[in-house]
């Protein structure tokens, strides 16, 4: 018996479905890719950095969004759901729904060991077509390192890294300063 191919769904199918669905799911090329449950760690860290964040932006033109806000990626049809979000004066939206960020400034991906190669490769691809996007933020759970790309004015991206508990973790573009014993609190981290 053939087996038969999932028909492929328009963008406009797969945000009436994941609007109305109970787990999120990411969408490209006409594919819906459910999303995978968090470790403790992984979520302790995101904890960590929305409190760190939140508390450094609370004055200014920026909002923070977490793991719940949709981004779309308009050039490459990708819509995905980073580990946090930031957007500053101007924030557009797919419709008036506005669960569905078309201009982030900053995108902080927490890596696990299922996504760390796409999160650095395919997805890193897509998310600097992104005209808006200044820095992409990498965060290990495994060990203590942030690795953070900063688009610069030639286009290209320069990589920081800071990988001490004492190191601070500047995010330019959002006047967002981190520690990282800060980001990694309450972290229990192999020896």
């Amino acid at each position: 018996m053939a087996s038969q191919a999932n028909p492929l769904l328009t963008p406009e199918e797969y945000l009436d479905i994941e609007r109305r669905a109970e787990f999120r799911s990411e969408y490209y090329q006409g594919q819906m890719f459910a999303m995978s449950g968090a470790t403790g760690s992984h979520t302790v860290i995101t904890v960590n950095l929305v409190r760190e964040m939140s508390t450094e932006l609370r004055r200014g033109p920026c909002q923070l969004y977490t793991h719940d806000m949709r981004v779309q990626v308009s050039k490459t049809g990708l819509y995905t759901y980073p580990d946090i979000v930031v957007a500053c004066a101007g924030r557009k939206f797919l419709d008036e729904r506005e669960d569905t960020l078309l201009n982030p400034i900053v995108i902080v991906e927490v890596l696990s060991e299922s996504t760390e190669a796409y999160d650095r490769g395919k997805k890193f691809e897509q998310y600097r077509t992104l005209e808006s996007l200044q820095e992409y933020v990498l965060v290990a759970q495994d060990r203590m390192l942030v690795e953070s790309y900063r688009r610069q004015a030639s286009g290209q991206w320069l990589l920081t890294t800071a990988a001490e508990a004492d190191n601070i973790l500047e995010l330019s573009s959002v006047n967002c300063r981190l520690k990282l014993a800060d980001v990694y609190e309450n972290v229990t981290l192999p020896a």
